[in-house]
């Protein structure tokens, strides 16, 4: 099947060098290649605490996703700084370090979230990292603040060559009385503030679905996402328009059916996504069966995947 949206290339992006290197390296020297990305993010012990590891326990170990990421081929993982540091240097120069360097804990409300610095992007450089991770909080009561401390964290980046993966989500009690965090309006609002702020990747959820499968309309959205419907693969083409020449990744969030996981899959590479920040629908199973669900992905991501070159 064709591509609803082509998805954006490196020549497209204008990207000085290092970016470009290091953006080279996950897209073609390690997981899927053929300029597609596939992440494996492990930060989902600081956002919501160790109750996602109780579903396997062996993935309370950091170990256990750093081997899973390096056997099964991944283009990046995604760790916080403290678990980097720790746990990455048997792992060098096998898999792409994405720092994330923001982060919070569930414990406070959720009405005017923002996600603190924990790191900084010299760490990143410090570390041999591939990219750095930003939370960007869309609609928060925080989020001038938020937006404030971007465009510091981007410019840091930009100086050293180093490519910005946004976590662009919509949040707070505003996004709430607008449809909700989940709704084709807020991700498609957050899809492009990302890129208008200068993300080079942007990581985004996928929008609620009707119980036809259909996306939209939100009653209580600005016009004309009020009134319009889509189905899952317009809504996820609409996304990444609306997202342009920045690379957009889907995340998985809470685990699924494969069934449904991999539906996703195939509307989001036919929607000309440039791949996805699968966690818990990865790691929350045993080691031998989180290895052939990442396979059926890599196939594929390979056979939508555009070969680029340098």
């Amino acid at each position: 099947m064709d591509t609803i949206v082509n998805r954006p290339t490196l020549d497209e992006m204008d990207l000085n060098l290092g970016k470009r290197t290091r953006l080279h390296r996950m897209l073609h020297e390690h997981g899927p290649g053929g300029s597609t990305m596939l992440v494996l993010p492990v930060d989902q012990g600081l956002e919501h605490g160790p109750r996602d590891f109780f579903e396997n326990p062996d993935s309370l170990d950091p170990t256990y996703e750093l081997d899973l990421a390096t056997k099964a081929g991944y283009s990046a993982i995604a760790l916080q700084v403290g678990l980097a540091s720790k746990y990455m240097r048997p792992y060098a120069g096998t898999v792409p370090l994405l720092l994330k360097i923001n982060g919070k804990s569930e414990i406070p409300g959720n009405d005017s979230p923002r996600s603190p610095l924990t790191s900084r992007v010299e760490d990143a450089v410090r570390m041999g990292a591939d990219a750095i991770g930003y939370t960007l909080y869309v609609g928060s009561g925080a989020q001038e603040a938020d937006f404030e401390t971007f465009s510091q964290v981007r410019l840091e980046a930009e100086r050293v060559g180093m490519p910005v993966v946004v976590w662009s989500y919509p949040r707070g009690a505003d996004i709430g009385a607008k449809g909700g965090a989940g709704s084709i309006y807020a991700i498609d609002y957050a899809a492009r503030i990302a890129a208008e702020l200068g993300a080079d990747v942007v990581k985004v959820n996928y929008p609620d679905a009707n119980d036809d499968g259909t996306i939209g309309p939100v009653a209580d959205a600005p016009a004309p996402y009020n009134k319009m419907t889509w189905t899952m693969e317009e809504a996820l083409a609409k996304i990444l328009e609306s997202a342009g020449n920045t690379m957009v990744i889907m995340s998985g969030g809470s685990r699924v059916s494969d069934e449904l996981l991999l539906e996703r899959v195939d509307a989001s590479l036919k929607a000309g996504a440039t791949g996805f920040i699968f966690g818990r629908n990865i790691w929350q199973r045993p080691h031998a069966d989180a290895v052939i669900v990442v396979g059926q992905i890599k196939d594929r991501m390979r056979n939508y995947g555009k070969e680029l070159g340098a």
